[in-house]
């Protein structure tokens, strides 16, 4: 069964999605039989390249809140409840991601799909580095075991922009207006951070469809049904 996510990776609730759909396939029966991949769904494009701004200042900007007031999720406490601290988003700076999703193809097509995605989660979130600028990816690829020197060619050529653009649009066609986004088996689409349980739920129901019980014949052994209990007596 393959899973696929889209996120956006300096998405907060993307972070905390990929969280919840791990601890849904840890919890799943048939674990071992489910592929996860990640996918890209960039939303910060229109930031600029070349700094970063403040989460704070960022919302403040676009929405007109403070972070923290009254109304606003605390995403912070929601990813502590569920095992995920330190979970750094207001103190966190933000930029333009589309080096960083090129990477993640890159490693992606080096077999390094899962592992890149959640190292990068960790760090951003989880330590409040930076993911911007090609030096940072260079530290993540030392870190992957990937070819330093392949990688800087590969994002100095922006090698990746076009699959990472289709990657965006495949979402798009499936019906994605935000992430994260997750596909179950191809049948089942997801918007939104869904919990834990509810993931888990259509994990369930995906596998059922495409693994039907088959009742075996199995002679006259005996059995109790709706009108009572077989009983063996003595002639």
């Amino acid at each position: 069964m393959k899973v696929e996510i889209w996120s956006e990776i300096a998405c907060p609730w993307c972070g905390l999605g990929s969280h919840r759909l791990d601890r849904a396939v840890e919890r799943f029966e048939h674990s071992g039989h489910v592929e996860v991949v990640h996918r890209s769904f960039p939303l910060g494009s229109g930031l600029p390249e070349d700094r970063t701004l403040s989460v704070r200042e960022l919302v403040l900007a676009k929405y007109g809140v403070i972070p923290g007031q009254a109304g606003v999720p605390d995403i912070e406490g929601m990813a502590a409840a569920e095992g995920l601290a330190p979970y750094r988003v207001l103190d966190n700076r933000v930029g333009n991601t589309d080096l960083a999703h090129e990477f993640l193809a890159h490693a992606s097509t080096e077999g390094k799909n899962g592992e890149a995605w959640n190292m990068i989660f960790r760090a951003y979130f989880g330590k409040a580095e930076s993911i911007f600028t090609l030096d940072d990816l260079l530290g993540f690829s030392d870190k992957l075991g990937l070819d330093r020197e392949q990688t800087r060619q590969v994002l100095a050529d922006r090698r990746y922009r076009r699959q990472v653009q289709e990657d965006a649009h495949q979402a798009q066609q499936l019906g994605a207006t935000g992430a994260p986004f997750t596909v179950i088996d191809g049948r089942y689409a997801v918007p939104g951070a869904q919990g834990s349980d509810a993931l888990l739920g259509l994990l369930r129901t995906a596998w059922n469809e495409t693994h039907p019980v088959t009742v075996a014949p199995a002679g006259d052994a005996p059995a109790c049904g709706p009108d009572g209990c077989a009983v063996l007596t003595r002639p």
